[in-house]
């Protein structure tokens, strides 16, 4: 598995993110029993470069505290068996490493400070809440509906503690 992180800005964590967020998405792939090794990339920024992000991609000129870009349109959500074909394994996979081309990831790091502040937990609990609900918009969950919600959320709930991550 490859997870490769960009990060805008000079601002202190205070922790290994990178260490954290690699869990995270390992679990996440774990429990949704991905059968591939897969490449990841993750993006730290802040609220204006998730702001424009937003705009060019959903049209929406607000920050927001993560985005996620599948690379994979899922007809059922983690349905990996639709990867088998040879045309899949051309579009969806690196040619040279042959892992699965799975997404981006892009944070807020500003916003998920405000978040843990106002929810009164970690910004480490944040970030890897924000990390395991992208992965499984990766994967072809969303949220849009209520029982698609529920889903996700129980999903999210899952991967953090079988991590031992909880609200502080």
């Amino acid at each position: 598995m490859t997870v490769l992180f960009e990060r805008d800005g000079e601002e202190e964590i205070g922790f290994d993110y990178e260490s954290l967020l690699i869990k995270v998405v390992e679990e996440a792939l774990r429990q949704e029993q991905c059968p591939y090794e897969c490449e990841v990339n993750v993006r730290l920024t802040e609220n204006e470069g998730i702001r424009r992000l937003n705009q060019e991609f959903r049209d929406l000129d607000v920050p927001t505290d993560v985005l996620s870009f599948p690379m994979v349109e899922y007809e059922v959500p983690a349905d990996f068996s639709q990867l088998d074909s040879p045309e899949a394994q051309v579009m969806y996979f690196n040619l040279d490493t042959k892992e699965l081309l799975l997404g981006d990831i892009v944070i807020s790091l500003e916003r998920a400070r405000e978040q843990s502040e106002e929810y009164g937990h970690s910004l480490e609990r944040e970030l890897a809440f924000l990390t395991a609900h992208s992965m499984l918009h990766l994967m072809g969950y969303d949220h849009m509906e209520d029982g698609e919600r529920e889903v996700m959320e129980g999903k999210q709930e899952n991967i953090l503690q079988n991590l031992g991550i909880t609200r502080d």
